[in-house]
């Protein structure tokens, strides 16, 4: 019986079957992203057999996982076929960490800021009416270690703070669906940190921001938690905005524009 069926819970590995198994993922998954194997191609399991030199269950459980993020799909008389983008499903944090690690990664860095510009302000307005007082002055004092960190170029401690504060941002909106955005917020700001898509100093005023969001939330004022919110996302933005223009992304002014004049009912 094939105990990688989907619904099934995944094989467990051998220690070494398991690193295999990530590598060939990883390998994988890079490549499917970067688009070095175009969506409508077709796999053979042997040719994959041969090229990383492991096991047809390794192969297996690979294209198992694969499938189920919406990469590959099997057909009758045809085999294992790549999937187009359109069909992956996009919010797996390993695929966004893929896409990052792809000549892609301008325009993943780009979608999930769009994301975020969209659902945190109104996350922060959520969450000055929600709120409860513990949590409201554990933000403001994560806001003043992140202006500590940043003071001193510590950005290992700096993106560690910066990825509490959004989780805790989206976690005291009380809403279920924002909460689950919290991995992809953790790699999109991981991301930019590794590839090196942010200063090693933040800028002061990103600092100042973020105690803004803090300290408006714990005054439970939501339209100036809502305001900063913004301001950060629009800053995140601009940091990038040479880096997009690089890439031939298209100007990001239009849609500025339009989250900062969305209400916060939506």
């Amino acid at each position: 019986m094939d105990q990688s069926s989907p619904g099934v819970a995944p094989v467990q590995h051998a220690p070494a079957e398991a690193g295999l198994h990530a590598r060939v993922l990883d390998h994988l998954g890079t490549a499917i992203c970067g688009g070095e194997v175009a969506g409508g191609s077709v796999l053979n399991i042997d040719d994959l057999v041969e090229r990383y030199g492991v096991s047809r269950s390794v192969i297996r459980e690979v294209l198992r996982v694969l499938s189920s993020m919406g990469f590959v799909e099997t057909r009758r008389r045809v085999g294992v076929m790549i999937r187009p983008a359109e069909a992956w499903n996009v919010f797996d944090p390993q695929v966004i960490r893929w896409r990052l690690a792809s000549a892609g990664r301008m325009a993943q860095m780009r979608s999930i800021t769009e994301l975020r510009t969209a659902v945190e302000p109104h996350a922060a307005w959520l969450a000055a009416g929600r709120v409860d007082h513990d949590e409201a002055s554990d933000l403001v004092g994560l806001a003043a270690k992140m202006w500590a960190a940043g003071k001193a170029g510590d950005e290992e401690r700096f993106l560690s703070l910066d990825i509490e504060f959004h989780r805790r941002v989206l976690v005291a909106s009380g809403n279920e669906m924002f909460v689950k955005l919290q991995e992809l917020v953790a790699e999109v700001l991981t991301g930019r940190h590794h590839y090196h898509l942010m200063p090693h100093y933040p800028d002061e005023q990103a600092l100042q921001l973020h105690a803004d969001v803090a300290q408006a939330i714990q005054r439970r004022d939501g339209e100036r938690a809502r305001d900063a919110m913004v301001r950060i996302m629009e800053q995140a933005f601009d940091e990038m905005k040479s880096m997009w223009e690089q890439a031939g992304e298209p100007g990001q002014g239009s849609l500025r524009r339009a989250v900062a004049s969305i209400p916060p009912g939506g």
